[in-house]
């Protein structure tokens, strides 16, 4: 996914999925886009089924498996963006956050193949919508979801259709709500299949009941034992049907279930139908009570005449098969969109994506499970799904053939598309120099197709195939030879050293490996233009939230360089509005100010009015705290769009707290193990960080969709 930073507006709205805001018939499923030449294979729920059969053979036969996802949202408060002052493990969670949250709109899967007959690839781009529907009841509430506006405004501007998205988009169970609905399901199942002597057990006559029911339940035994002696006495069921009165005939209907006799129950309350299971418990040994699905998803109460104990056996074994075989048909049909999913786990394709860590998340998150709460957790998990993930991103920034070619143009995909596959890009131009590189062949359905305008950017199933296609060049630039035929991309020596290797903040040069877990920082494009790249020294942070809103940056540096000097103050840096980082030069300055600041509070004598950090910590809003704390806010679920409503709802308002030696050396040898010498921790460094006034940073729209059953 590549949405552009952000931009934060002054307000936020909560607000409710409804099925009767769209009209159904507005409402299209194209096999193949029609707003664009390019051709494109749309996929909903009316075509999934048909679509499925076809990309298994697409994938099992691919070289490679190129995806791309579109969200509601990346960010859910201006502080949750990445800073460079976020910790490899504070960057972590601020992606877990995001995945969390926001939902995943539409998936592009576009699986390339090579064919040395035509010596291209040839490529099957898919745009799956998908939408957090339930079709199944699972534990838990309805589905909900944030949406930032601008990333809204975002895909409204490249013609998103949230129609299709909403009404017609493919539903999900992940592996775990999976798990949860099956047995659900079981236990329901259980319940509902239970004859008349066994789901009756805890059904109990009443100590004291009502004339009313005991009048009902005579009436019930009354009219059950009619209808088994007719049984027995084998009196015509026509004649049977028409005695009585309408509401007898309403109430009563005799059909055959299961080759054998039964009454159907109708407009009966909960209470009258457990009265008639305690009339038949008690009075009748040959009449059992049994709940079937009758196929459009309506349970039908049944009375069924068995011959003997060993008749009701044989009837429940049948009822529940049938059950069974009914959950099951319920479960893989809600599975949806996870069996695409699934398919890509199983064949162990090499899966491509561009600055794709956000997208794993998400992956792992709605169709894996919960998303552990540490990226080494994430690394063990999500290496058992999808062993091979090469990111586009790391490979042009990584190889040195490709930053020649590449220069100093952005790495974006759609500037990495029209630098290395112009002859792609712009396959309907004539243009001689297009002709080298590559080739691609398009096909959807029977159609192929090698000459197209250029399709629609940020439309998911669009960008999978860019995805593709700079993989496929980069390949080419790099000397890899696609006609082997035994040739594995997966263990091509000269990818190993990118496979698995992510960023893991779109903003940072933080590198998490898939494979090992461990970490390396290198620096982006656009950061190697400086002299010097900050050396962070995390032990050296305080945390300030809560200060009065005329103190920004500069204000806040001054007044803690009256106590600390100016050269033992690296740099403030804002958080948002509410909060600041403070680096200072040495680990144990920190100690040093959050103890002054309570001894501040703990005195009101004039000497302390005087001091220079009053200004800072006269108002009793204003709270610090070490680096730590800033993980422990970092890592709750809540949703503030103020840090310091955040670290009020977490509870850290109450603590003033200082780094422990222990952690100290924790992050030094952490440091150590990310190829840092302890003398960079300790360095004085002047962060190229911005200052900005507390007027610069407002929050942004925000709104919460509630998806339930549509």
């Amino acid at each position: 996914m590549n949405l552009s930073r952000p931009l934060w507006a002054p307000t936020r709205l909560l607000c409710f999925t409804r099925t009767a805001t769209y009209s159904s018939a507005a409402v299209s499923s194209p096999a193949t886009a029609s707003n664009s030449s390019f051709p494109l294979k749309n996929v909903t729920k009316s075509n999934f089924e048909a679509v499925l059969s076809e990309l298994r053979s697409h994938v099992r036969a691919a070289d490679f498996v190129a995806i791309d996802l579109e969200m509601t949202g990346i960010t859910s408060a201006p502080w949750r963006e990445s800073f460079e002052f976020d910790r490899f493990d504070v960057r972590y969670l601020k992606v877990k956050d995001s995945a969390e949250k926001f939902a995943v709109v539409q998936f592009g899967v576009c699986p390339f193949r090579w064919d040395s007959a035509k010596n291209s690839f040839v490529a099957h781009p898919h745009n799956f919508f998908v939408f957090p529907r339930h079709e199944i009841q699972v534990d838990g509430p309805s589905s909900e979801f944030l949406c930032q506006t601008t990333s809204i405004e975002f895909l409204a501007k490249y013609q998103f259709d949230f129609n299709a998205c909403i009404h017609e988009g493919i539903s999900y169970l992940s592996r775990a709500h999976e798990d949860a609905a099956r047995k659900r399901l079981n236990f329901a199942h259980g319940d509902e299949t239970l004859d008349a002597s066994s789901n009756v057990t805890n059904i109990r006559d009443p100590k004291r009941i009502g004339i009313a029911d005991v009048l009902f339940k005579e009436r019930m035994k009354n009219r059950l034992h009619e209808w088994r002696d007719r049984l027995l006495s084998e009196r015509n069921m026509e004649c049977q049907g028409q005695e009585g009165s309408n509401d007898y005939q309403r109430q009563f209907e005799t059909i055959f279930f299961k080759m054998r006799p039964a009454l159907t129950l109708s407009d009966f309350t909960s209470h009258q139908t457990k009265l008639i299971q305690l009339v038949i418990k008690k009075h009748f040994e040959d009449l059992c009570f049994v709940v079937v699905d009758d196929g459009d998803a309506n349970l039908q109460q049944l009375v069924v005449y068995v011959d003997s104990r060993d008749d009701k056996e044989l009837l429940m074994q049948e009822v529940n098969s049938d059950q069974r075989e009914a959950a099951e048909m319920k479960i893989q049909s809600a599975i949806g969109f996870r069996h695409v999913i699934d398919l890509l786990s199983s064949e162990k394709k090499l899966i491509i994506g561009h600055n794709c860590f956000l997208d794993i998340a998400h992956i792992h998150k709605k169709f894996i499970g919960s998303l552990p709460s540490t990226a080494e957790e994430f690394v063990s998990s999500i290496g058992k799904h999808f062993p091979f993930i090469m990111d586009t991103k790391i490979l042009l920034n990584g190889n040195g053939i490709l930053q020649q070619r590449m220069k100093k143009s952005s790495t974006s995909l759609s500037s990495a598309f029209a630098l290395l596959c112009p002859h792609i890009a712009f396959s309907s131009q004539s243009n001689p120099a297009f002709s080298s590189g590559v080739q691609v062949e398009v096909q959807v359905d029977d159609l192929s197709s090698s000459n197209w305008n250029s399709g629609d950017k940020h439309e998911a199933g669009y960008d999978a195939f860019m995805t593709g296609c700079v993989f496929a060049q980069a390949c080419n630039l790099m000397g890899i030879d696609f006609v082997l035929p035994s040739e594995n991309l997966a263990d091509n020596e000269k990818l190993q050293k990118h496979i698995n290797h992510l960023y893991l903040s779109w903003a940072s040069g933080d590198i998490i490996d898939l494979s090992t877990g461990n970490r390396t920082t290198e620096p982006l494009r656009s950061n190697r233009s400086k002299k010097h790249q900050a050396k962070i020294s995390f032990e050296n942070i305080v945390l300030i939230w809560g200060f009065p809103a005329n103190l920004n940056a500069r204000k806040i540096k001054e007044c803690i360089s009256k106590v600390f000097g100016l050269a033992n103050i690296v740099s403030v840096y804002h958080i948002d509005e509410s909060a600041v980082f403070v680096q200072f030069a040495k680990p144990e300055m920190v100690s040093e100010f959050l103890d002054l600041k309570k001894n501040l509070e703990r005195h009101d004598d004039p000497i302390s009015v005087l001091h220079p950090l009053t200004e800072l910590f006269g108002a009793k809003s204003t709270h610090a705290a070490g680096y730590e704390a800033y993980k422990e806010i970092c890592s709750s679920p809540m949703f503030k769009v103020l840090f310091a409503d955040q670290a009020e709802a977490v509870g850290i308002n109450q603590k003033t707290t200082s780094i422990k030696p222990e952690s100290v050396k924790s992050q030094m040898h952490e440091a150590a193990n990310n190829n840092l010498t302890a003398d960079m921790l300790n360095e004085t460094t002047e962060v190229q960080g911005m200052e900005v006034g507390a007027n610069d940073l407002r929050n942004t729209n925000y709104h919460i969709l509630r998806s339930s059953s549509m």
